[in-house]
């Protein structure tokens, strides 16, 4: 009998969700997905210091005010590029979190990565930017993917800002199952939640339901699970990305694993179309506190780790 990663992958793309280059070479997945806490994390790992010392060296020369973030973004393609070597797809790479509300300054920091990757001979097609799924950031991948800048817009946790990436035209999504799932355990004052109760893998079962019904291209990706429960209950999901632990413990069962979602049972649910402007969006997002909250707190983590990032490289050449 096969392993349940084995299963599914006959059912959806498994990408890989960390900065550890040696856990890619590893697994061998078809994209990778990177963001500010798993580059800070992998940075601190004495393997990948000539990636560090590579970006140093490519911003030398630049003012000393834009310094910092310029060794930042030539560490970002570093690892982006490394990781590309080692898969057949596309890699994530994140905008800077402080950007979010700022849809011009998301857009040109989006366009300054691309610009690195393609001097770094790597095609726009194999990066996915990262962008927060605020209004702001969802008008600059907007803008983004017209020029053909795919997108990937990530802390997705509300049906809204679901609705209001497909509309515009983004690439692929990642709702973050696992910290619906947190949110939920928390204020239900529960140690867990009964799988086919797990409202992270019921937000992304009606996002797909929805996207497949009414013909969206956009793709979901399940993202930030907890437990291989919450990744098998949305096997067929168009991707899945997964921590190398969760990786292990699915590769280390044997056990078959039947497809959940599928476009013909999507046609089949009632979901209503629905059309969002930025006053409805807005009021949409506001009524559901869990994606509220969720949304900010990740932005202020990602900008956090960003800033231990910064602090680590600057001690580096003080």
């Amino acid at each position: 009998m096969s392993s349940q990663l084995d299963d599914l992958k006959q059912h959806s793309v498994i990408v890989a969700d960390t900065g550890d280059i040696d856990a890619i070479a590893q697994w061998r997945p078809q994209d990778a997905t990177t963001n500010p806490s798993l580059i800070f994390k992998a940075a601190q790992d004495a393997r990948y210091r000539p990636i560090i010392d590579e970006a140093i060296a490519a911003a030398k020369g630049v003012s000393a005010e834009t310094r910092l973030g310029e060794i930042v973004d030539h560490l970002f393609i570093g690892f982006g590029k490394r990781i590309l070597d080692l898969i057949p797809g596309r890699v994530s790479t994140e905008v800077d979190a402080r950007l979010s509300f700022d849809t011009a300054a998301t857009e040109t920091k989006a366009r300054r990565l691309i610009d690195l990757y393609e001097a770094a001979g790597v095609s726009r097609d194999r990066v996915l930017i990262k962008i927060a799924s605020a209004w702001e950031g969802i008008r600059a991948a907007e803008r983004l993917e017209r020029d053909g800048i795919h997108c990937n817009l990530t802390l997705l946790f509300s049906f809204a800002q679901a609705v209001a990436c497909a509309e515009a035209g983004v690439t692929l999504i990642s709702p973050f199952v696992g910290r619906i799932y947190d949110w939920h355990k928390k204020t239900r004052a529960v140690d867990d939640i009964d799988p086919a109760d797990d409202p992270g893998v019921a937000s992304v079962t009606r996002i797909y339901n929805y996207y497949k019904k009414f013909g969206y291209e956009t793709q979901v990706m399940g993202a930030s699970f907890r437990k291989t429960t919450q990744i098998l209950d949305l096997a067929g999901c168009d991707l899945l990305t997964i921590s190398p632990d969760l990786l292990a413990k699915l590769a280390s069962t044997e056990r078959e694993v039947p497809r959940r979602l599928a476009p013909e049972s999507a046609a089949a649910s009632d979901a209503s179309h629905i059309a969002l402007d930025e006053e409805a969006f807005r009021w949409m997002h506001n009524e559901d506190a869990m994606a509220t909250e969720k949304l900010a707190e990740g932005i202020r983590l990602f900008d956090t780790d960003a800033n231990k990032l910064k602090k680590s490289i600057e001690t580096l050449v003080a």
